[in-house]
């Protein structure tokens, strides 16, 4: 093998090109990204790009002398139109036809839209800072979904001084991830700073000046902002023969076809740690998965199954809060340590009799520790919440 693609320049793909070299690969490295910018972190941009705590210099994953380092074929602001599987060949939208021995797709994902003109979404640096130059004291801004992005955009928009109005068709939001009781904590601390949150209300379109509900309603804003989900990057790979169904289908080694694999958010792949398919759109498994894609691509009689815990992080107001696990499709949800009222607590999340995942709010990474260990374990609910409750103290 003297010749790797990596489609997808954020960090899944840089953690695998990174990887390659780490093993040893000595090879030709294709790096190719639809963005004009090399290789930067996204978490921020909701957070500290948005609040304008950082600047965009503090975004880069990698200098420019450690990506020379590298020795890439870099190929920046250009998109993957599609793959030849049986050629071995990928071709870009400026005409160019890229072959390889090994391919990694890390294409990632992209927002999803409303219809109508004029609303803001949150995926790339560019998005970030249009918006930001929109907020401040004396601006309303109108967000479409309370899920963790816009929970996380409502929060610092709020900072700023700016009036809020959060739009969520589900009665309590997050729910459907983390649990009802949960939704309605981290809810309360939105309606606390003053947020204007409206549940059980569908948008159907952005309008001039805001948004039209499903009955007709228009809700006035300076600014709209959709984050209402994403949808993985896979249209290029139509009739490659690949398999794609909510990203690409993958194996438990993230194998997707012989020297084909996935990374990161585009990747839908067999979790063998919880027995699961799934797509985790989260920064630690972007990086982890291009790395563990890249030592199965150079090194396939030493493949080894990719079985992560996902982990993710959220900060709100004075609130941080950390999951470990796979927390959708539970069966249970259970108060495990701290109090609600105080918003200071843990949970844990039963699937069949399996502890799988646990939410923190508040407490600190000791506390989590015990708890990130059982699910690891595998361990049955009543045996996981024994053990930690010896190894803890709490009774």
């Amino acid at each position: 093998m003297r010749n790797v693609l990596v489609v997808g320049a954020s960090a899944a793909g840089l953690a695998a090109a990174e990887a390659l070299r780490r093993e040893g690969y000595d090879g030709t490295i294709t790096l190719v990204g639809d963005e004009p910018r090399a290789p930067y972190d996204r978490p921020p941009l909701s957070k500290q790009i948005l609040s304008a705590r950082w600047k965009p210099d503090r975004l880069p994953l990698r200098s420019a002398a450690d990506l020379d380092a590298l020795g890439l074929d870099l190929r920046l602001g250009i998109a993957a139109t599609g793959l030849e599987l049986d050629a071995r060949t990928v071709h870009l939208a400026d005409g160019t036809r890229l072959s390889y021995d090994g391919l990694i797709v890390a294409t990632g994902v992209r927002p999803r839209r409303l219809p109508g003109e004029g609303a803001h979404v949150l995926r790339t640096l560019d998005d970030a800072l249009a918006l930001r130059d929109r907020l401040g004291p004396g601006r309303r801004l109108l967000i479409v979904g309370a899920g963790f992005l816009g929970a996380e955009a409502a929060a610092v928009a709020r900072g700023l001084g700016t009036e809020v109005t959060l739009l969520e068709p589900a009665p309590v939001p997050l729910a459907h991830a983390v649990g009802e009781q949960v939704g309605r904590v981290l809810s309360g601390a939105h309606l606390d700073h003053g947020v204007d949150l409206r549940t059980g209300v569908t948008v159907s379109e952005v309008a001039d000046g805001g948004v039209r509900l499903d009955d007709g309603e228009v809700v006035e804003a300076d600014e709209v902002l959709v984050a209402i989900g994403s949808l993985p990057n896979i249209e290029w790979l139509a009739g490659s023969g690949l398999t794609v169904r909510d990203g690409l289908v993958c194996d438990e080694y993230s194998a997707a076809a012989p020297d084909v694999y996935g990374a990161g958010d585009v990747a839908h792949w067999h979790n063998p740690l919880f027995g699961v398919a799934m797509r985790v759109e989260h920064r630690t498994n972007a990086a982890e998965q291009g790395m563990a894609a890249a030592r199965n691509l150079l090194r396939p009689e030493a493949r080894k199954p990719f079985a992560p815990m996902p982990y993710f992080w959220s900060d709100q107001y004075d609130m941080k809060i950390q999951a470990f696990g796979h927390l959708r499709g539970h069966d249970e949800v259970a108060l495990v340590e701290g109090d609600f009222g105080d918003r200071r607590f843990m949970v844990g999340y039963r699937t069949g009799d399996r502890l799988v995942g646990v939410l923190a709010v508040g407490m600190p990474p000791r506390a989590i520790r015990p708890w990130r260990a059982a699910i690891a374990s595998r361990a049955p609910w009543d045996e996981a919440l024994r053990a930690v409750a010896r190894a803890t103290g709490v009774a």
